[in-house]
């Protein structure tokens, strides 16, 4: 459990722009600037943060929990029990991550496009992400995202 857990955190973060920190409640959280894109704790619990409609979006897909302490809010909880599940897991702290970079990309747009691709995203989830590419194009330079 343990491994999967530090495979994990060790992956979310080598992504440019995110710091790992202690967690407040146990475990460790992953920040993009002062944004949470989610947290682990022991046990193999996966605790991400999200806009309401895109939580719904996971929770009517079998995606994600309802979070256990905070059920009626954006929050959702995944279990990691295997390696298929750090692989899940991955993807939904991706999708987290993904509207934060998609605010601050220089192409906010082909990023949408190049990730949704990478990550194999539905119509349905592409759409809840594109109301955080800003109208105009953002064009103070950031890092490239790594391929996930």
């Amino acid at each position: 459990m343990m491994n999967n857990l530090k495979k994990l955190g060790d992956e979310v973060s080598a992504w440019p722009n995110i710091s790992a920190h202690p967690h407040r409640f146990g475990g460790k959280e992953f920040l993009f600037g002062s944004a949470e894109v989610g947290h682990t704790h022991t046990g193999g619990i996966v605790d991400i943060p999200f806009p309401r409609s895109v939580r719904d979006a996971l929770l009517a897909s079998g995606f994600a929990e309802e979070h256990r302490w905070v059920p009626n809010s954006g929050w959702i909880t995944f279990r990691v029990r295997s390696e298929d599940d750090v692989k899940h897991a991955l993807w939904l702290m991706r999708l987290s991550y993904l509207r934060y970079t998609l605010k601050t990309a220089t192409d906010p747009r082909g990023l949408l496009e190049q990730e949704s691709a990478q990550m194999n995203l539905s119509p349905e989830f592409k759409s809840l992400l594109e109301k955080f590419v800003p109208k105009a194009d953002n064009h103070s330079a950031t890092e490239p995202l790594s391929a996930a």
